[in-house]
């Protein structure tokens, strides 16, 4: 049995094809996934509405994996109360905001290798991480 933290086997396999500067997409559950991951392996994760959360699997995925950069889906207006929760779960690390669209296309590039889909109802509860190194 596996005693790591994470134990999807799905995630597991994705994440053990990344390397630094490789990223990952946590979405919540109005993130268009399948149209705006690119080539990403996707997981989808959403059992019911509300779960899991955003916040529940960048707490998993923040003990298996380092990472260097995060960034986030800017509204426009003011700033989400879930973007402190990101700030907190990361360690206070900033948080690199773009525009919608500007997020859209970023999720689509090639270095991003995974991209998970939540059950969460809260919105723009997406993040973008960058994987640091070891």
């Amino acid at each position: 049995m596996l005693t790591t933290s994470c134990i999807h086997p799905d995630i597991l396999k994705a994440l053990s094809f990344c390397g630094h500067g490789d990223k990952i997409l946590i979405a919540d559950g109005n993130y268009p996934l399948s149209s705006k991951s690119g080539a990403a392996e996707k997981v989808y994760l959403g059992l019911t509405s509300g779960i899991p959360e955003v916040t529940q699997v960048l707490e998993v995925l923040k003990k298996v994996v380092n990472f260097e950069k995060a960034e986030v889906m800017l509204p426009g207006s003011e700033q989400p109360p879930i973007f402190g929760e990101f700030k907190e779960i990361l360690g206070g690390m900033d948080l690199s905001g773009m525009e919608r669209f500007d997020f859209y296309d970023a999720c689509c590039k090639s270095n991003v290798r995974l991209a998970i889909s939540t059950g969460e109802k809260r919105i723009y509860a997406n993040i973008l991480l960058t994987i640091g190194v070891a």
